[in-house]
């Protein structure tokens, strides 16, 4: 519920209030919370930071390890806290349920895939309880052979469990889940597969061979369809730490949609005021540098408040400084309500209610890279002539604009604790086909799984 609904239900509630800043909700102390919980977490294994409260782990070479150096039917050497797995198409009977997690985790007879996962489930229970002593967090984990399949399970048991998913096991998770709940299905292509092909879960897709489907969707498409129905995905887990991108925004439900010009770009100055501190902090700390600025909008026509048109999403170049993102952001804006409602309806100046409503704005940086080893800033020979001659915002632009215009190479990396705040999308505007989906590498044998992954929130 929203906090005045709650109130209307149970007037002496008493609704905790997230930080405000800018007149929005501040969520920098999760996200220091999120980087302490990811610190620990990357002890274990190779660590993809996918938001502010999620993280991917790659356990194979750590359960592999322990695999090798402990024999699995010791009892002693599994903590209770592991214990309590829950553990996907086990034979569990009410009381007798603790006794059949043991007999799994002690299972000689097992193959080899769960015997590394029930070592990844080891691995993972003693973080959660380290995580819980050195931040005082909770997390949910979910254990399997892939990244798709370990998110899935992450939320099955909620709060501070984890669950299992033995290859045995993938098709029961899979069959039953409504198609719409599957990573990248939410959308148009979600609902070509319901409205074309009748397919309402991960089970109705079984019935169409990979042929079928590359004739429907192309090759590429169709052929990661067949596969994600049977539980098969070849994302590797990436080495990242560090957020991939930063983005700000702000919802305006209802009558607190934007209708002028003017209330647009206070909120625009606002949003892009908070992402310039949050680059230059990111440059400071971790000496990384952005490359592009992308706006994302929702809206309705007036008119129409049934409009189905989508805000298109508009990027640029990303320029370092508040004034020069503000200026952009703006631009990018008008650029994206031209196309919306056309140029002639675009009027830009004043209090004056136009014919659109803006109910969401976003502002993101993204194609973040280091700054090559070797390279300084321009300040490095200023000192206290800058501090002393240029205004606190000058010197950041002096700063940043140097670093800059660095040429670079590098590529992306992935922890995800979810918040109470809407997420922001962080993507680029979309240029490939509305179906198009990233080819499987080739190189690879489709067919084998990683181990030991593991998809903690």
């Amino acid at each position: 519920m929203r906090g005045a609904e709650a109130k209307q239900v149970c007037p002496e509630i008493q609704l905790v209030q997230v930080p405000v800043a800018r007149g929005k909700a501040d969520l920098g102390v999760y996200r220091s919370a999120g980087s302490e919980v990811v610190s620990i977490l990357s002890r274990k294994g190779r660590c993809e930071r996918a938001s502010i409260d999620e993280v991917y782990l790659d356990l194979t070479e750590s359960a592999e390890t322990m695999l090798a150096e402990l024999p699995l039917d010791r009892l002693e050497l599994i903590s209770e806290e592991a214990l309590k797995s829950h553990v996907l198409g086990l034979d569990v009977d009410g009381d007798n349920a603790g006794e059949s997690v043991r007999k799994w985790f002690l299972g000689s007879d097992a193959d080899h895939r769960d015997k590394l996962l029930a070592c990844g489930a080891r691995i993972v229970a003693e973080l959660r309880l380290q995580v819980l002593e050195e931040a005082e967090f909770t997390c949910s984990a979910g254990i399997a052979h892939n990244k798709m399949l370990a998110k899935l399970a992450s939320g099955m048991n909620k709060p501070a469990q984890q669950t299992v998913v033995p290859f045995s096991s993938v098709k029961k998770l899979l069959e039953p889940l409504p198609i719409k709940k599957m990573k990248q299905l939410g959308g148009k292509l979600g609902t070509s597969l319901q409205v074309d092909l009748g397919v309402n879960t991960v089970g109705d897709l079984l019935h169409f061979s990979e042929e079928k489907l590359q004739e429907h969707y192309g090759i590429n498409t169709g052929t990661w369809l067949w596969n994600i129905a049977r539980g098969i995905s070849g994302d590797e887990v990436e080495s990242r730490l560090l957020p991939k991108s930063h983005g700000a925004g702000k919802t305006f439900p209802g009558p607190r949609a934007l209708k002028t010009s003017a209330s647009v770009e206070k909120w625009l100055n606002e949003l892009c005021e908070e992402l310039s501190e949050r680059l230059l902090s990111d440059l400071e700390q971790n000496k990384r540098i952005a490359h592009t600025l992308t706006l994302h909008a929702n809206a309705y026509k007036l008119n129409d408040s049934e409009s189905v048109n989508k805000f298109p999403s508009k990027s640029c170049p990303l320029r370092y400084g508040t004034a020069k993102i503000q200026e952009d952001a703006l631009n990018l804006f008008y650029a994206g309500l031209r196309e919306y409602v056309g140029s002639n309806n675009i009027k830009t100046k004043g209090n004056q209610r136009h014919g659109w409503a803006i109910t969401g704005l976003s502002i993101s940086a993204s194609k973040i890279v280091a700054i090559p080893s070797g390279t300084h800033s321009i300040t490095k020979y200023f000192h206290n002539q800058v501090q002393t001659h240029t205004s606190e915002k000058q010197s950041n632009d002096i700063f940043t604009q140097d670093a800059a215009h660095l040429s670079y190479s590098g590529n992306g990396s992935y922890l995800r604790l979810h918040s109470m705040c809407p997420q922001i999308n962080t993507c680029e505007e979309d240029t490939r086909n509305k179906y198009s989906m990233p080819s499987l590498n080739q190189d690879e044998d489709q067919n084998e799984v990683r181990q030991g992954l593991a998809h903690i929130v």
